[in-house]
């Protein structure tokens, strides 16, 4: 069966590691055009690797000047952790997907599709939909940095509130992008080994990091993640947007329903976070 993406032109951001490497390393596999985008030069089987920083606006634009006219998958990878100071964080998480998004969104056709890693660190999105909606509702890369200078309150660290935002915006911006037949959708990946994995462990703590028990018995490997992200632009998701898929082996379905295993192996009641 031929895959889904053989010949096919992709962008992914943040492919020089983690989630976004082993997503251009699948995507190359299957016979995809990568153009890799990272603030580090891609090296690998690329169809070309250009340098970008999410946090700058002129960087962004001058990104896509370099990319093809026509965009068949765009896979939004790049994120910071909770480590770097939160407007920073959110610049990239948030406000540089949405501009790079956009000015990619005229070069994507129908059956074409977006998929952006999330977290699972913003499922309170729910709570947080009036500050997102107004977040979503500045105009442009300066305006939304304005708006987070001046709501330290909301923003705090800037992880949880930038990846709540992109599944807010994502679904957001699903019903006018599906009418057009572009679909966009979110990965909310659990605990994944990547170089953040250090940038968590210092942010929350040595022991409560080291403490935490997942239900698989294991963080997953960035090529676990990755798989379920390229599903999201699949053709064979073509009915499949305005979706956060949440990858995290059953973690939050034992938090919620308060079966998170103690080392003992007997059912626990309190969530790892």
């Amino acid at each position: 069966m031929t895959s889904s993406f053989q010949d096919k032109t992709v962008v992914v951001t943040g492919a020089a590691s983690g989630i976004g490497g082993a997503a251009a390393r699948l995507l190359a596999a299957e016979g995809a055009r990568v153009h890799a985008l990272d603030i580090r030069p891609v090296e690998g089987d690329v169809a070309s690797s250009t340098l970008v920083d999410l946090a700058d606006p002129g960087s962004i634009d001058a990104a896509v000047a370099a990319l093809p006219a026509e965009v068949d998958a765009l896979f939004n990878c790049a994120g910071l952790p909770q480590t770097f100071p939160a407007e920073q964080v959110v610049a990239v998480n948030f406000l540089g997907l949405r501009h790079l998004t956009e000015a990619l969104v005229p070069r994507l056709h129908a059956g074409s599709a977006i998929a952006s890693v999330a977290s699972v660190g913003g499922l309170g999105w729910p709570d947080l939909m009036e500050p997102i909606r107004e977040l979503l509702a500045t105009d442009g890369f300066a305006a939304g940095r304005e708006w987070v200078a001046a709501h330290p309150d909301v923003v705090e660290a800037g992880y949880r509130f930038s990846k709540a935002a992109v599944i807010g915006y994502s679904m957001n911006r699903s019903t006018e992008l599906i009418g057009r037949g572009i679909r966009i959708n979110t990965l909310s990946p659990g605990d994944t080994s990547t170089g953040m994995t250090s940038h968590f462990k210092e942010f929350y703590g040595a022991e409560f990091w080291d403490s935490r028990v997942l239900p698989i018995g294991r963080p997953a490997e960035p090529a676990e993640q990755a798989s379920a992200l390229l599903f999201l632009n699949r053709a064979d998701a073509a009915y499949v947007t305005g979706v956060n898929l949440v990858v995290d082996a059953g973690a939050t379905a034992a938090r919620t329903w308060g079966n998170v295993p103690t080392p003992a192996g007997l059912p626990g009641t309190s969530g790892s976070r």
